[in-house]
């Protein structure tokens, strides 16, 4: 059998509307950009990618528009001619010409996964060792910043049978204001829905001491990163009866196992962009399985692209104790894949089809994607 090598590599920028504003401690977000990568190889497969992150820069030190340059500039260049089914050993190799960019190599591990799953006939998840799940809870976030607003998307998203997992953006305003928005929201969910929050490091030690019991105390099952170090994660560690999650301290798999051996969480929020790529992300969800800590399938509020590739990867862990975050797309107002995901009786079934089993809606790209600014590198370039 020939073997398949890389021929072009595509990028763009897509720019689509949200159904809301969604703030953080970090920023509000009106809109988001993904950065879609196609891989174009020889025997005519086409694998797709996408890196997507939070309120552009203001999350981490990766943009859009940053993994499109990058891509453009060092990675395409040396993959053209390179062998398309060898994923591992050609990330390896681009890992050694570029530093960190995890984000961007996140996007071409999924496109050369996509690409050799459609190749062989099978779903992502059989290349990154089987699925043990069809479907996968999912949370959604309540981010307006206003509590009656999110009482009533809350209430609707019950209704719908959507959702039933509730994470409250907080840490823009005080613990005290923060407190009470989050104790109101529980008060009226009671038992119907679970409610969880995250901090993105906003708080001081000892403003998560003080809030910390409180937000239990208000029926708050799980604190998604409180403070910005480990060290001051450890310290804060088995004093209260809630779950502390890391998620921005997550930079891959040397991170993992720094946390774990400073007993620094309870819970891990896996993101494959974050920790570069799926195989890394992988890496790290064994880091916690040996340490004891559960796991959390978080997401970058990525588009249908990211968010299955995510899926396939949650759908293969031995455990999945907090469920996945997976409703990135739910927040785009527009539909980019021509057969929508099913989301259903509060989770996400994940596709069956070769590669990601999705398929692109191209002329709503198209209407989306800046225009000027689509790169191809192939051969000539």
């Amino acid at each position: 059998m020939p073997v398949a090598t890389i021929e072009r590599v595509e990028t763009s920028l897509v720019d689509l509307p949200t159904i809301r504003p969604h703030k953080l401690s970090v920023a509000t977000m009106y809109g988001q950009t993904l950065m879609l990568v196609k891989i174009y190889c020889s025997d005519g497969v086409v694998g797709i990618g996408e890196g997507t992150t939070i309120a552009g820069m203001a999350y981490g030190p990766e943009s859009p528009e940053a993994m499109k340059l990058s891509i453009d500039t060092y990675f395409a260049p040396a993959m053209i001619g390179q062998d398309a089914s060898s994923i591992q050993a050609l990330m390896a190799h681009l890992g050694k010409l570029v530093k960190v960019n995890h984000f961007a190599k996140s996007a071409l591990e999924t496109a050369l996964l996509d690409a050799q799953g459609k190749r062989l006939g099978v779903p992502v998840s059989e290349l990154l060792g089987g699925r043990r799940r069809e479907r996968l809870p999912v949370a959604w976030t309540l981010a307006s910043g206003d509590t009656a607003r999110d009482i009533a998307e809350a209430e609707e998203m019950l209704d719908r049978r959507r959702h039933r997992i509730f994470k409250l953006k907080i840490g823009a305003k005080s613990p005290e204001v923060d407190i009470k928005h989050v104790a109101e929201i529980k008060k009226v969910l009671g038992d119907r829905g679970a409610v969880r929050v995250d901090v993105n490091m906003a708080w001081s030690e000892t403003q998560a001491a003080w809030a910390i019991p409180a937000l239990a105390d208000a029926g708050c099952e799980l604190v998604e990163q409180p403070v910005a170090s480990v060290a001051a994660m450890t310290r804060l560690m088995r004093r209260f009866p809630v779950a502390l999650m890391a998620d921005e301290v997550l930079q891959g798999p040397e991170s993992a196992f720094e946390i774990a051996k400073q007993h620094g969480a309870d819970v891990f929020a896996i993101k494959i962009e974050q920790n570069g790529g799926l195989f890394a992300a992988q890496r790290v969800a064994a880091i916690a399985d040996a340490a004891g800590i559960e796991l959390y399938g978080g997401t970058m509020l990525e588009g249908a692209v990211s968010t299955i590739a995510s899926a396939h990867l949650f759908a293969s862990f031995a455990h999945l104790q907090w469920g996945t975050e997976l409703f990135g797309p739910l927040l785009i107002t527009e539909e980019i894949l021509t057969q929508p995901l099913d989301y259903s009786d509060f989770a996400l079934t994940v596709p069956r089809g070769p590669g990601l089993g999705i398929e692109l809606d191209e002329a709503k790209i198209k209407r989306f994607t800046r225009e000027g600014l689509t790169k191809t590198t192939d051969a000539r370039h």
